[in-house]
């Protein structure tokens, strides 16, 4: 069976507009295709190939647009414990190392992975959103990010 993918209203809703902006796509690239293959005098032709070859990626897109959205659960309100970071949590963390702060989602990972939105997103996948995931108010954590590691302190998080 399939995994259930849990995503924001606002996640969902992107994944939307994503799925439609690649359908017109798809559109636009199939008159392209028919108009080259209607002037290929070569099947070897370069524009020909290189139609065909935007046609599969736009497809490919689709089809996993539309996989994501059939297995989708839209949250609601966190109904959990609030004082936790979970899916849907608008957290603010504040960068020991860089003395910075900065305010995030932690989404799932397909929603991170579509671009727009108001708010930088932290998948649950990534290290930062796989150790932030639980944390409270006040709790410090270190993440390993390759080269270096970084240290978070949770200050804010809402839903």
């Amino acid at each position: 069976m399939a995994r259930e993918i849990k995503l924001t209203r606002e996640g969902y809703d992107r994944l939307q507009k994503a799925l439609q902006h690649e359908q017109d796509r798809l559109v636009e690239a199939t008159r392209i295709l028919q108009e080259q293959m209607e002037t290929a005098a070569d099947y070897e032709d370069t524009g020909l190939e290189d139609a065909k070859r935007e046609k599969m990626n736009i497809e490919a897109r689709i089809e996993e647009l539309e996989d994501t959205l059939a297995r989708a659960t839209v949250m609601a309100d966190h109904d959990g414990d609030r004082d936790r970071a979970a899916l849907g949590a608008i957290i603010v963390l504040f960068d020991e190392n860089r003395n910075k702060e900065m305010r995030v989602q932690l989404v799932s990972a397909p929603e991170a992975s579509v671009l727009g939105g108001d708010l930088p997103k932290i998948s649950d996948d990534s290290p930062v959103g796989t150790a932030l995931i639980g944390r409270k108010v006040g709790e410090t954590f270190v993440v390993n990010l390759g080269a270096r590691q970084a240290k978070y302190k949770v200050k804010s998080i809402e839903y």
